[in-house]
């Protein structure tokens, strides 16, 4: 399991009471290491001695990606919830179960996730990464339940939730009408945040030296 995966695996496990952030987390991880199709395809029935290979490929396909499906889902729990699940065989079979006992109807899950990208504001000094990360994760959330917000949108929510230290960004996108799609969006506001601390630090080094001077003379 690569470093990326454990990341994702331990910043949001699944406790009861945070399940739409969960599942997000999760089919992120299932889509990117492709098995998400466990949750949807049943097993192929087992091969016969004589059966073809195609029909061998697919039945060991779906195994093998059962199996590592399965183990994400249960790593992703409690301790207390991977001890009541982990009879279950199937992958499927475990999120049906966690979606009757966490799961929030559709258009419950979808009110929440957009109420929360309408109002959310960043707080200073917060990481804009993490902010970026965390509204993207709730687009996903809007999306998977039936509110699909398009990329430009997106682009329009995460713009007007910044904190005041970004209105110089803000304005530099408006005036010269600048288009991102939500990956160059990400990267020249980490760079902008970088130059922005940087930029706040040698002031304040600025600032203590003449302080010193003063006491000086």
């Amino acid at each position: 399991m690569n470093s990326s995966i454990v990341q994702l695996l331990a910043s949001e496990k699944l406790n009861g009471d945070n399940y739409a952030a969960w599942k997000s987390n999760l089919n992120t991880i299932l889509v990117v290491n492709d098995l998400i199709f466990v949750l949807a395809d049943e097993c192929p029935q087992t091969p016969a001695s004589n059966a073809n290979r195609t029909s061998r490929k697919a039945y060991d396909r779906w195994v093998k990606a059962n199996e590592k499906a399965r183990f994400y889902i249960l790593a992703s729990m409690t301790d207390v919830l991977t001890k009541k699940h982990e009879s279950l065989t199937t992958a499927k079979e475990i999120i049906d179960a966690l979606k009757a006992m966490f799961g929030q109807p559709e258009w419950s899950l979808r009110h929440e996730a957009i109420k929360y990208i309408y109002t959310k504001r960043m707080n200073e000094g917060t990481s804009i990464k993490e902010h970026v990360l965390d509204m993207m994760m709730h687009f996903n959330i809007a999306e998977v339940n039936g509110g699909a917000i398009d990329e430009a949108n997106q682009v329009s929510f995460i713009l007007e939730s910044f904190s005041k230290s970004f209105i110089p960004f803000q304005t530099n996108v408006s005036l010269n009408k600048i288009e991102f799609n939500l990956t160059t969006l990400l990267n020249k506001l980490q760079r902008f945040q970088t130059l922005t601390i940087g930029f706040q630090n040698a002031r304040s080094l600025s600032r203590l030296e003449q302080e010193r001077w003063s006491q000086l003379k």
